[in-house]
């Protein structure tokens, strides 16, 4: 298999890449990109640290003050493309004048790499621009009948996709995360775990076709780009190889009432049983029906989504989760619409116009971590998991359930891995308020790394398995070699772990498309470079 992967690898030799890619070794010229650029874009869609709206569009999309202070490395300039043209001129100037591009469309990346460099220097930092798509390209656009589906740029937030799709049609949806501010760029091309794949697969399962922009600054759909490529894009991260400017998702049917039930049980309610059942029950229950648990302070709460009524969910509950007790009372009807707004504000008063809202305050700063389970963790355990939620610094966890679609897909068939035999996924984070000292910063970020550090046993090994939209640079980062191309051995301490066996295909398809690496941050994808004997 890994041989197979390498005979698809781009074979390159050092002289191949000096003449047939621009380089990006030289020294930046950062007069002659912005010059470039406002040769080719209208002038009041690129914003320079002169400009005075610059600092306001860097923060809107800024959701971890962590990355916003003096010690952060900055963008050289800021790009806002309101068509794909814009973003095609920035790769070009940008090849042609040594600077490299980070695409931003919602900036919930959890370690920033969409808008900040990660890696210090004599400069403070790589010379790099951002592409801001969620400034102005935010369109959907929704084809009704009988096979639904919607273009929608990379820039839109969920938000606006959910509100679109279901204001066109009450009937359809799309099954994506919960969290509206989250842009649909880089939840795509992450892979998009939500309350509905169970039912309906991942996002990325429902993507049939794209627009990105390549390292040549050309515009390909998924018939130009080939399969190889299209293949990468859904799961493997999109920046690593190009800037997708739009997507086309495959809709999905929703009935005109769907039911929420939220029910908490403390520690001495005998949470810890309620976790340890639902580890079983979750993956197993009917596609239809999802319970994601989150666990904060002594308190697990049972949250979950069910595409149909309450008169069919209380039997099916009843037969299958007696242990939680669930009753009508419990129940919440309404259209999926609402259940989105309900699910992410936890008010049943919250209009669903609340999903259109994109900004989010500077607040809270956060570190999260990930992991997936594979065999359920004992009783026993789930008592010794609880206490670390009343330490000092101590944050929450999320429990995702797999199991039904997404469980029944083959590991390759996209670069997310994380498929048959996956019970659930856990996301860990820890968070402090934005005017807290450093002790509080360092309570809650010592929680966490010991946290993670205690659960090593009962999750999946060889590899730890991370999900790569909860973008984790503990677990390993780029090293550049001399021919300024990311090294392939350094990809795949942290490659592995979110890709598994397929970080070596992603490596050869990245290889294939952008050889010098022009597309890259802390964790891209390297290109996995053969040399020609």
């Amino acid at each position: 298999m890994a041989k197979s992967f390498r005979d698809i690898a781009l074979v390159l030799t050092i002289s191949f890449l000096s003449c047939h890619y621009l380089s990006v070794t030289s020294l930046a010229s950062s007069d002659g990109f912005i010059q470039c650029l406002l040769q080719k874009i209208p002038g009041e869609l690129v914003l320079t640290p002169s400009s005075g709206s610059f600092t306001d569009v860097l923060v809107s999309t800024i959701r971890n003050p962590m990355f916003f202070n003096n010690a952060t490395a900055r963008p050289l300039c800021i790009v806002m493309p309101a068509d794909a043209s814009h973003v095609q001129a920035a790769v070009l100037c940008g090849r042609a004048e040594g600077v490299r591009l980070r695409a931003r469309s919602g900036g919930h990346d959890y370690e920033g790499l969409s808008y900040r460099s990660a890696r210090r220097g004599d400069g403070g930092g790589e010379v790099f621009a951002v592409v801001d798509l969620g400034a102005r390209l935010r369109a959907v656009s929704v084809s009704d009948g009988d096979d639904a589906t919607a273009w929608v740029e990379s820039g839109a937030s969920l938000g606006e996709l959910y509100y679109t799709v279901a204001k066109s049609n009450p009937g359809l949806a799309f099954p994506a995360g919960v969290c509206p501010t989250i842009g649909v760029g880089g939840h795509l091309s992450g892979g998009g775990i939500s309350m509905m794949s169970r039912k309906y697969g991942l996002a990325a399962d429902n993507i049939v076709d794209a627009k990105l922009v390549n390292a040549n600054g050309e515009l390909v759909d998924r018939a130009a780009m080939g399969e190889d490529l299209f293949w990468a894009i859904r799961g493997g991260g999109g920046e690593s190889f190009g800037i997708v400017v739009s997507w086309k998702v495959r809709l999905v049917q929703v009935p005109p009432t769907v039911t929420v039930f939220v029910i908490g049980r403390n520690v001495d309610q005998g949470a810890a049983d309620v976790v340890t059942r639902w580890q079983d029950v979750a993956p197993s229950l009917p596609p239809e029906l999802t319970i994601r648990v989150i666990v904060r302070g002594q308190r697990a709460t049972l949250q979950s989504l069910y595409l149909g009524s309450c008169a069919d969910l209380v039997p099916t509950m009843s037969r299958m989760f007696p242990e939680l007790g669930m009753t009508s009372a419990d129940c919440r009807e309404m259209s999926w619409l609402q259940s989105v707004a309900l699910i992410q504000f936890w008010n049943p008063n919250t209009p669903v116009e609340a999903l259109l809202n994109r900004r989010t305050s500077l607040s809270t700063f956060t570190k999260a971590k990930s992991d997936y389970v594979r065999r359920a963790i004992p009783s026993d355990v789930w008592k010794n998991i609880l206490p670390w939620f009343t330490m000092n610094g101590s944050g929450q966890m999320l429990l995702e359930p797999m199991g039904g679609f997404v469980g029944g897909v083959p590991a390759a068939a996209t670069p997310y891995p994380h498929r048959g035999g996956v019970l659930y996924n856990i996301q860990y984070i820890a968070y402090w308020s934005g005017d807290g000292t450093a002790a509080a910063a360092a309570a809650a970020n010592r929680w966490i790394n010991d946290l993670y550090a205690f659960m090593e046993p009962y999750v999946s090994s060889d590899p730890r398995e991370a999900y790569v939209n909860f973008r984790d640079l503990d677990i390993g980062e780029n090293a550049v070699a001399a021919n300024d191309v990311s090294t392939f051995e350094s990809g795949k301490v942290w490659g592995e772990k979110y890709f598994a066996g397929n970080f070596e295909r992603l490596a050869a398809v990245k290889a294939a498309v952008d050889p010098t690496d022009y597309f890259r941050n802390e964790q891209s994808i390297p290109p996995l470079l053969v040399q020609s004997k």
